[in-house]
C-alpha cells in the first residue's frame, strides 16, 4: 500500500491523465446513449410509412433512419446490407418505394470502418503505454536500489583546463605538489630506484585558500583522470553504503589509473573513530574504516593518488595521518602581501581596468583576505562599475569593493539623529587619534561616520607589512585604540553609550589570549592556560573547558582587568592631551563624512605645528 502511495506522489500527473481518459469515454458512451435514436423493426418502419408519418429515410451502412415529420427519429436495422443498388430493390419488397418516401443512401463504410478501428485500438494503446510506463518505473526503482551503493564521484577524463598557472599565492605549495605530477608523469623512474610516491596527500588550511584548486592543478598538470567527491557523499542512514561506495570508487579508480582521487572536506567522514554513537559500528566510522584499506591496500604499481582537502585536521583520526595514507601534509596559508598581488593579477585577467588601478596597492588594503575573498572584491568591483554604467573597472570601484566585503554596503538611506551622528563622529575620531600617537599601533587608512551593514561608522587602519610575530606592547596599544572611541565619548558627552559594544568585546578577548594563550602577563609569568583540546585547527574553541582551578580563573580575569583598565588610561591620556586635534578631526567628519589617511595626517601635522 505505501509503495502504490509513494507511486502516486511521484506519478500524478499520470494519474490524472488516465482519469480523465476513462471519464471522458464514459461520459460520451452516456451521451451516445441519451442521444440515440429510438429502435424499431422493418415491420414497424413499412407500417410507418404507410400512415404516411415518415419524411424521409436514411441509409446508412446497414442502418435505415427514419425522420418522422413531427421532427423525430427512428432508427431500424436490417440484416440486408442496404448500401448498395442491388439492395434498394429489397427496399421495394416492403413497398419502401421513392413515391412514397424519400430515400437517401450514404456509403459509410469506410468512416465506419476507421471508426471501428479507432474505438478499438486507441484504448489498447492507451492500457499498452500504461503498462508500459508502469513497468519502466519499476524498472528505474530497482535499477536504483541495485546502484545505491556505487560511487558518485565525478570524473573528470583528461580534460581538466586548470594549471599551477592558474594558481597563485601558495608557491610552497606547489613546490610540494610538483613531486606528485612528476610521478604520474613518469611512474617509472620513481619505481625502477624502489621510491615510493606519497599515497595520500593532505591539503589543511583556511576556507577559501585554493585547496580545491590546487588538486584541480595537480590533475590538469599531469594530464590525467580526476575524480572529485565530497566527504558527506559517502555516508547515508544504511549500515554499510558509505563502506561499498568506497570500494565503488577506489574499483573504478584503479582502472582509470594513473589517476587522482580528491576528496573534499574530509573531516566529514575521517573524524577520530570511538566517537560516534554508535561506537564501532557506527556507519561513518565503518566508511572510514574501508578508506583506511583502500589506501593501505595499494600495490606499489597502482599510480593512483588520493588527495583530500579540509580546514580542520585536529579532528582527523590519526590513522588517518600516519605514514602510508595521508604522510604528505601541504599547508595552504592565507597569502602575504606578495601572493595577494599575485592572485589578483589572476582574477584581473578578462576583466578591462582603468590605467589608475594599481593591484599591489589593493594588496596592501586586504590583508588576511584569502584568495576566494580577493576574487570576490574584483567581481564587486565589476559589479559597481557596471551599475554605474562603465567601460572599465576603476579604483574607486575596487575600494568600495574591499568596504562592502569586509563592513557591508553603504546605508546612507538610514535615518540617524543629528546626536547620534556627532557621537558618532567622536567616537571614530578617538579611535584614529589613539591609533595615530601610539606608536605600536597600525597606520589610518580612513575614516567614516557613513554607516555600513550593522555599524554607524568605523575606523580602518592597515598595517604596513605582514607581520607574523606581534609583541606584548602592539596588542597593549591595539586595546587602547580599541577603547579610544568610548573614552572619546566619555569625555565629551560625559556618558556612555551601545556604540562601544563590538570594541569592548575584541579588547577583552585579546587581552584574555594575552593571559591564557601567550604569556603575556607579569602575574603568571611563563604560563600558558591553552588546552589543545580547547582549541582547534583554526582557533576557535571546541568546548568550554577550563585545565585550571576556579582560583586561578579569579586571578586571570583579575589580570584581565587590569590590562584592559591600562590600556584605557593610556587612550585617554592621549584624547586629553591632543584634545584640539580631536575637535578638529570630529567636526570635518560632521562636515565631510568621510576623511582619507591623507587629509587626517595632514591635518594633524597642520595642528601640531601651530601647537609648537
Amino acid at each position: 500500500m505505501q509503495k502504490l502511495q509513494d507511486f502516486l506522489k511521484k506519478n500524478w500527473l499520470i494519474f490524472v491523465l488516465v482519469i480523465i481518459i476513462a471519464g471522458s469515454a464514459g461520459y460520451a458512451q452516456y451521451f451516445k446513449t441519451l442521444s440515440a435514436p429510438e429502435n424499431i423493426t422493418i415491420s414497424e418502419l413499412v407500417s410507418a410509412v404507410a400512415d404516411g408519418k415518415v419524411d424521409h429515410i436514411t441509409v446508412s451502412g446497414n442502418t435505415l433512419t427514419a425522420t418522422l415529420k413531427e421532427n423525430d427519429e427512428k432508427t431500424g436495422k436490417a440484416r440486408e446490407q442496404i448500401a448498395s443498388k442491388e439492395e434498394r430493390i429489397s427496399l421495394t419488397q416492403y413497398g419502401l418505394t421513392p413515391d412514397k418516401v424519400k430515400i437517401d443512401i450514404k456509403d459509410d463504410s469506410g468512416g465506419a470502418l476507421w471508426l471501428n478501428l479507432i474505438t478499438t485500438i486507441v484504448p489498447f494503446l492507451l492500457v499498452a503505454g500504461f503498462l508500459y510506463f508502469m513497468l519502466k518505473q519499476a524498472q528505474g526503482a530497482q535499477s536504483q536500489a541495485m546502484s545505491f551503493g556505487k560511487s558518485r564521484a565525478k570524473l573528470n577524463l583528461k580534460n581538466t583546463k586548470v594549471t599551477f598557472a592558474d594558481v597563485a599565492g601558495n608557491d610552497e605549495a606547489k613546490r610540494d605538489l610538483v613531486e606528485i605530477v612528476d610521478f604520474l608523469k613518469s611512474p617509472k623512474k620513481y619505481h625502477d630506484l624502489g621510491a615510493e610516491i606519497p599515497k595520500g596527500v593532505l591539503l589543511l588550511g583556511h576556507p577559501g585558500t585554493g585547496k580545491t584548486l590546487l588538486a584541480k592543478a595537480v590533475a590538469g598538470e599531469a594530464d590525467a583522470p580526476f575524480f572529485s567527491i565530497s566527504g558527506s557523499e559517502f555516508v547515508e542512514m544504511f549500515v554499510g553504503v558509505g563502506a561499498s561506495r568506497v570500494r565503488d570508487l577506489f574499483i573504478k579508480a584503479r582502472k582509470a589509473a594513473p589517476c587522482i582521487i580528491f576528496i573534499d572536506e574530509i573531516d566529514a567522514v575521517g573524524r577520530r573513530r570511538g566517537s560516534g554513537t554508535g561506537g564501532g559500528h557506527d556507519e561513518r566510522e565503518q566508511t572510514l574504516n574501508q578508506i583506511l584499506v583502500e589506501l593501505d591496500g595499494f600495490d606499489s604499481e597502482t599510480n593512483i593518488i588520493v588527495i583530500a582537502a579540509t580546514n580542520r585536521p585536529d579532528v582527523l583520526d590519526p590513522a588517518l595521518l600516519r605514514p602510508g595514507r595521508f604522510d604528505r601534509h601541504v599547508a595552504v596559508d592565507l597569502p602575504d602581501i606578495k601572493g595577494r598581488e599575485e592572485i589578483l593579477q589572476v582574477h584581473a585577467k578578462g576583466k578591462p581596468m582603468d590605467a589608475d588601478v594599481n593591484l599591489k596597492s589593493l594588496a596592501q588594503k586586504t590583508p588576511g583576505f584569502s584568495g576566494a575573498d580577493l576574487k570576490n572584491i574584483l567581481n564587486e568591483g565589476a559589479i559597481l562599475a557596471a551599475r554605474e554604467d562603465k567601460k572599465s573597472i576603476g579604483t574607486v570601484d575596487l575600494n568600495e569593493a574591499i568596504e562592502k566585503v569586509m563592513l557591508g554596503p553603504e546605508r546612507r538611506s538610514k535615518l540617524i539623529s543629528e546626536q547620534e551622528r556627532k557621537i558618532t563622529a567622536y567616537h571614530e575620531a578617538g579611535h584614529a587619534l589613539v591609533s595615530h600617537f601610539l606608536p605600536n599601533s597600525d597606520p589610518v587608512h580612513k575614516i567614516s561616520i557613513v554607516s555600513r551593514g550593522r555599524a554607524l561608522g568605523y575606523t580602518w587602519s592597515l598595517p604596513e607589512t605582514d607581520p607574523m610575530l606581534h609583541s606584548q606592547e602592539k596588542f597593549e596599544d591595539d586595546i587602547a585604540m580599541m577603547l579610544g572611541g568610548r573614552e572619546a565619548e566619555l569625555i565629551i558627552f560625559k556618558q556612555k553609550t551601545t556604540g562601544a559594544q563590538n570594541d569592548l568585546m575584541k579588547a577583552n578577548d585579546l587581552a584574555r589570549k594575552m593571559v591564557i594563550e601567550y604569556g603575556m602577563s607579569d602575574a603568571f609569568g611563563p604560563v600558558s592556560f591553552h588546552s589543545k583540546d580547547e582549541m582547534n585547527y583554526l582557533g576557535g574553541r571546541n568546548a568550554d573547558h577550563r585545565p585550571y582551578s576556579d582560583k586561578t580563573a579569579e586571578a586571570i580575569d583579575a589580570e584581565i582587568e587590569k590590562i584592559v583598565s591600562t590600556a584605557q588610561k593610556k587612550a585617554n591620556h592621549v584624547l586629553t592631551t591632543h584634545s584640539a586635534i580631536l575637535e578638529a578631526i570630529a567636526q570635518h567628519l560632521m562636515k565631510e563624512e568621510i576623511m582619507e589617511r591623507e587629509e587626517f595626517e595632514g591635518l594633524i601635522n597642520q595642528m601640531t605645528k601651530k601647537s609648537a
